[in-house]
């Protein structure tokens, strides 16, 4: 994809999902390869009395690496990071990881805007913000914090979302996001390897 920012100004991917969340994701992640040039941060609703089981369902599916975020960890590419059940996951200014117990955001914890809004604060235009599918308003504001912040945010279009709530709360709160199905989102994210 022409349009592509060039692989070398970006630091992060982050992406928040919740309902369809797994199906949405099955469709990307598998694709990336193994030496995608950046970490890939993402938060889906999960319940908090439920082990997370996202993890190694990706790991058995993915080329990257797959694994759950840990407190203090430092980012690195070609990593998924999967936030835990229960704990919001944040990115400190220096690209390492925090997990919180503050409280829910949007009734969720962890919570997508408080990722999207941190990386925003971390990363600024090297970020890529993306909400997929989901039925709340979760990652509206963190999506307008990664546009403001100068990164590139894209949302699921709505048309084809297994539940168009979230992708389109954020498009009304982030109007310049890229409205892209997956396919569509498959294929940038893997242009930047190529880039």
């Amino acid at each position: 994809m022409s349009d592509a920012p060039a692989s070398t100004a970006l630091k992060a991917v982050a992406i928040g999902a919740s309902a369809g969340a797994v199906q949405a994701l099955l469709h990307v992640l598998p694709a990336l390869p193994a030496a995608f040039p950046l970490p890939v941060l993402i938060v889906v609703h999960v319940p908090p009395d439920r082990a997370n089981a996202l993890v190694p369902l990706f790991q058995s599916k993915c080329d990257v690496i797959v694994k759950e975020a840990e407190d203090k960890e430092r980012v690195a590419p070609g990593v998924v990071y999967f936030a835990p059940s229960d704990y919001h996951l944040l990115v400190e200014a220096d690209g390492t990881l925090s997990l919180s117990l503050d409280e829910p955001v949007n009734l969720s914890r962890p919570s997508i805007d408080v990722l999207l809004e941190s990386a925003a604060d971390a990363f600024g235009e090297g970020l890529i913000g993306v909400v997929l599918t989901g039925a709340n308003d979760d990652g509206a504001v963190g999506l307008k914090a990664v546009t403001d912040a100068g990164g590139l945010a894209i949302v699921e279009d709505p048309a084809g979302a297994f539940v168009p709530t979230m992708p389109e709360a954020a498009l009304r709160a982030a109007p310049t996001a890229r409205a892209m199905d997956l396919d569509a989102l498959r294929a940038f994210l893997l242009s930047l390897d190529a880039a």
